[in-house]
């Protein structure tokens, strides 16, 4: 299914929701038994901060064309927190949780956002006035941070999350509040996760943010992606950036001031990842995600994943 909306700078909630045939319920948007389930709601504390939640999954995939029209002056940047939040939903078939990450970019771009079958989407969006921004952060003086704060072109950045960012959502979604505190309570929640996202982009290598045509970002999230398939055969950065239409300079510079990370190291951070998602699924050994993920040295595989996760995979295995 194709749903081409407008977004005048109020999201496109309403319009995604009337596309589909979801009910709505006070600020709850519940998606139909035939379309899938779960729901979406949200909260807006007037022009400077909003958020939206969606903890469901469909049964057919949904492409959506979002073309941006801002009003005078309206400066948002959006923070986007992918595969964070618990789901209470125990569908028939088994579903593909969606990749966990934050991005964040300017409201100003346009874009077409895919919502695969069969997955489990429990993300938060929020949006914040860059005044607003400058009010909790202006004071951080870290390169990172400063470019999200006073770009005025086009950019993009994408990061892992934290178990602080999870804990908080966790909450977020847990705690009964009485009705009349709710709002302030999600308000709070989210500026904690706001502060969650700026302490990890403290920690990002210090490349300052530079423009981003929509066709770089575009070519970029294509390498991401050509990397994501590769399990034995690390990647060729020349084949790569000749695929992408760009030198490889180039694409050495966007995809770390993009992904926080060089080529081959994401391709490693990508692959750690997908281990431990297998060991956390607990259907194969140790020894066996090594060997599916390319590891034929599994001395190395345990090296390399304690490296990057802080813990030995057979100890992750047995925590989780």
């Amino acid at each position: 299914m194709k749903i081409s909306v407008i977004d005048k700078g109020s999201g496109i909630t309403k319009e995604f929701a009337r596309a589909i045939g979801a009910t709505v319920d006070g600020r709850f948007i519940h998606i139909p038994e035939n379309k899938g389930a779960g729901y979406m709601t949200g909260f807006s504390w007037g022009k400077d901060l909003r958020m939206m939640i969606r903890n469901y999954y469909l049964k057919e995939e949904v492409f959506v064309e979002r073309t941006n029209e801002l009003a005078e002056g309206q400066d948002d940047i959006i923070f986007m927190l992918s595969g964070i939040l618990p789901s209470a939903l125990q569908p028939d078939q088994e579903l593909i949780p969606e990749q966990a990450n934050i991005m964040i970019c300017r409201h100003a771009v346009s874009s077409v956002i895919s919502m695969p079958s069969n997955t489990l989407f429990g993300s938060v969006t929020i949006a914040v006035s860059r005044q607003y921004l400058l009010q909790l952060f202006g004071r951080v003086d870290h390169p990172v941070v400063r470019g999200v704060l006073e770009a005025r072109d086009n950019f993009i950045l994408e990061s892992g999350i934290s178990s602080s960012i999870i804990h908080t959502a966790s909450e977020m979604l847990q705690q009964v509040v009485p009705g009349i505190l709710e709002s302030q309570y999600y308000k709070l929640k989210c500026e904690e996760l706001l502060f969650h996202i700026f302490a990890i982009l403290m920690r990002r290598e210090g490349v300052p943010n530079g423009a981003m045509h929509v066709d770089d970002i575009k070519a970029i999230y294509a390498v991401k992606s050509r990397l994501q398939l590769l399990n034995e055969e690390p990647p060729h950065i020349a084949a790569l950036a000749k695929d992408a239409g760009m030198s490889e300079p180039k694409l050495r510079k966007l995809f770390r001031q993009t992904f926080g990370k060089g080529v081959f190291e994401y391709y490693q951070f990508w692959r750690i990842q997908k281990a431990a998602q297998k060991l956390r699924e607990g259907r194969l050994t140790v020894s066996e995600v090594g060997y599916q993920l390319g590891f034929t040295n599994l001395s190395h595989f345990s090296r390399v994943f304690e490296q990057l996760m802080g813990i030995k995979p057979k100890k992750y295995s047995s925590e989780h």
